[in-house]
C-alpha cells in the first residue's frame, strides 16, 4: 500500500488530483484509515492512475476519463483514443492556419508602412 504522497510521487499525478479524482469516482483509494483518514493506494489502483495521466495528457475530459474507467473492460478505448487523435489534428491544422493568416496579415502591415 502506498500513502497518497508515495502513489503521486509514482504515477505523476498530483496529491490535490488524486483527491479530486477520488471525489468524482475516477479513481478511488483502495483504503481509507478511519481513524486518520490517510489515502491508501495499491498496485491494481497504479495502471488506472497511469492510464488517468496519458487520459489528461491527450486532452480528455473529466466526463470522457469516466466513461472510459465506467468500461472495465476497456473495449471502446481504442475508438476513443483515435478519435481524439483526429480531433487533435484537425485543431493542429487549423491552428497551422491560422499561424500562416497571421504571417500574411503581419506581412501586409508591413508592406502598407513601406508605401507611405
Amino acid at each position: 500500500m502506498y500513502k497518497i504522497s508515495e502513489f503521486a510521487e509514482i504515477t505523476g499525478l498530483s496529491k490535490e488530483t488524486l483527491r479530486y479524482y477520488a471525489e468524482v469516482k475516477l479513481l478511488e483509494p483502495a483504503y481509507i484509515d478511519p481513524r486518520n483518514h490517510y489515502r491508501y493506494y495499491d498496485d491494481g489502483s497504479f495502471f488506472l492512475a497511469i492510464l488517468l495521466g496519458k487520459l489528461r495528457r491527450f486532452g480528455f475530459t473529466i466526463q470522457e476519463m469516466t466513461s472510459v474507467m465506467e468500461d472495465e473492460s476497456f473495449s471502446h478505448l481504442e475508438d476513443l483514443l483515435m478519435q481524439k487523435r483526429e480531433k487533435i489534428q484537425l485543431q493542429m491544422e487549423d491552428l497551422r492556419q491560422q499561424t500562416e493568416e497571421i504571417d500574411e496579415f503581419l506581412k501586409s502591415g508591413r508592406d502598407d508602412s513601406r508605401n507611405d
